[in-house]
């Protein structure tokens, strides 16, 4: 099923450091949830970062005994988390981050590249869970989290590759039309903004605007593509220089109460950290140090398709907009065209064949953490299937010149959170412990305004002052009264 899977059977190993080679066993469980330590694919972006020395890079030779504060990974949840308590009032004297393997790459350098708030789908699902207040709380920080996040870029002259421009969201049906026409309609009736959505209704003018053969509706508004690596490697730069001590290639492998009263001992296979604070900006793999969320996060692997448009489709005739096309059965294709770069197409989210995906992990759990999967035939054909049948004149796949086509795809461990919605704030029961994570493959528009918020909590902020919807925070009574059993598919 897969062209390519390497490493299914993993030595008893922990990670090991770039500089070694002579793999030595060292005592960490096989397939228990920890990052995957070697044969992880390389996504599109890891790919183009190869020389940069953040990969494997250590401030210190040797891992600090104590810290006033410890971040386990180093995606864009951890280094926004780091920089914000760096740049406050009250910083903390000394911050050190883990970081299992490589610099960055988890979820953030996995992802579709893509940043898009979204404006009204998820509007009933959050309703009926969580009540009005909330769904529109929970939408409007989406689009809160998108400003910040280009704010930032554009105010520190990030290179990442920045678009901002008109996202679509195809109906491929009638029922999909009408279905989301009424969340729409509802959303709307709810006060919740719509003046800048256009909803184009008439199927030709849906067809010409997003050039997709079987269009039936589109809704459009603004949203962005840009290099997600490239964000988080700006923002631990500024971390760098405030003094953050990074720690590459150093997993952490228990986390415990110390000795010391009000204090933590964080293991990794270099040494332990005391330390009063702990932030788990883990995501998917949470419940590897956090056992208690072993079933209110579930690690779900999802494809990333990089697609090379042929020249009918390439120069003016290229792609202009990014997508979230809608078919039956609450499928998905996210489409993020990099209409201001190279023009790659990058294909995500959880198409008509991710089932077949979700039936593979069923049959073989252990792959849950394992972002080595590459070209999943079922999904790749998926993609195949609608280039094909939708995008006129794009030719056959399998007839494409050298250098167009298909070209690769590689896996991403989404975290699917219990309710669909992230936790931020402190672990119950364990005073001292953070934690912001369960994105459910929504990340980039949450944690621009997640990671700040519980920086203030950290800091002794109320929830209020945090500014986030009420529904996000962790709290004992929320933890307790999950379906435990039961993760809700994502709404991205």
């Amino acid at each position: 099923m897969f062209t390519k899977l390497t490493n299914l059977v993993w030595k008893k190993k922990a990670m090991i450091p770039p500089e070694c080679d002579d793999n030595s066993d060292l005592d960490v469980p096989v397939f228990d949830g920890f990052p995957k330590p070697t044969g992880m694919s390389l996504s599109y972006w890891l790919q183009g970062v190869r020389a940069s020395p953040l990969l494997d890079h250590r401030t210190t030779a040797d891992i600090p005994t104590e810290a006033d504060v410890v971040i386990i990974g180093s995606g864009l949840t951890g280094s926004v988390t780091a920089m914000e308590l760096l740049k406050s009032a009250n910083p903390p004297k000394s911050v050190v981050m883990l970081e299992a393997r490589e610099f960055c790459s988890g979820a953030t350098g996995r992802n579709a590249g893509h940043c898009k708030p979204d404006q009204y789908r998820g509007f009933s699902k959050y309703q009926a869970c969580f009540g009005t207040e909330q769904a529109l709380k929970i939408l409007a920080n989406e689009q809160e989290t998108f400003e910040r996040l280009i704010a930032y870029i554009r105010t520190n002259n990030v290179d990442c590759d920045l678009w901002v421009g008109k996202t679509l969201d195809v109906a491929m049906t009638e029922e999909i039309a009408a279905s989301t026409a009424k969340i729409f309609e509802s959303f709307k009736a709810a006060g919740g903004p719509t003046s800048h959505i256009e909803h184009i209704t008439d199927r030709e003018e849906a067809v010409k605007r997003s050039r997709i053969k079987n269009a039936v509706s589109v809704f459009s508004w603004e949203a962005s593509s840009l290099y997600p690596f490239k964000v988080a490697a700006h923002v631990i730069e500024t971390c760098l220089d405030l003094g953050l001590n990074l720690q590459t290639w150093t997993p952490a492998t228990s986390v415990f109460e110390s000795s010391v009263p009000g204090k933590w001992t964080v293991t990794t296979a270099r040494g332990s950290i005391t330390t009063p604070t702990v932030v788990f900006a883990t995501n998917a793999y949470t419940p590897a140090l956090l056992p208690e969320f072993k079933k209110l996060i579930r690690p779900t692997p999802h494809m990333c398709n990089k697609v090379v448009p042929p020249r009918s489709w390439s120069g003016t005739k290229a792609l202009q907009n990014t997508y979230g096309v809608l078919c039956p059965g609450g499928n998905l294709y996210s489409i993020n065209a990099r209409a201001s770069s190279d023009g790659v197409v990058l294909f995500g989210g959880s198409n008509p064949a991710q089932h077949h995906l979700m039936e593979y992990l069923e049959a073989h759990p252990e792959e849950r953490t394992n972002d080595g999967l590459s070209n999943f035939k079922p999904v790749t054909k998926a993609v195949v299937d609608f280039i094909e049948g939708e995008f006129e004149g794009w030719g056959p796949i399998d007839k494409a010149a050298p250098g167009e086509g298909v070209e690769y795809s590689w896996s991403g461990i989404i975290g699917r959170s219990a309710d669909g919605l992230p936790f931020i704030g402190p672990v119950p029961g364990k005073a001292g412990l953070w934690i912001c994570a369960g994105h459910n493959g929504h990340g980039m528009a949450r944690i621009f305004t997640c990671a700040p918020g519980l920086v203030k909590l950290i800091q002794g902020a109320s929830w209020a002052d945090t500014g986030l919807p009420e529904a996000f925070e962790l709290t004992a009574e929320r933890f307790a009264s999950l379906d435990k059993d039961s993760p809700n598919v994502p709404i991205i």
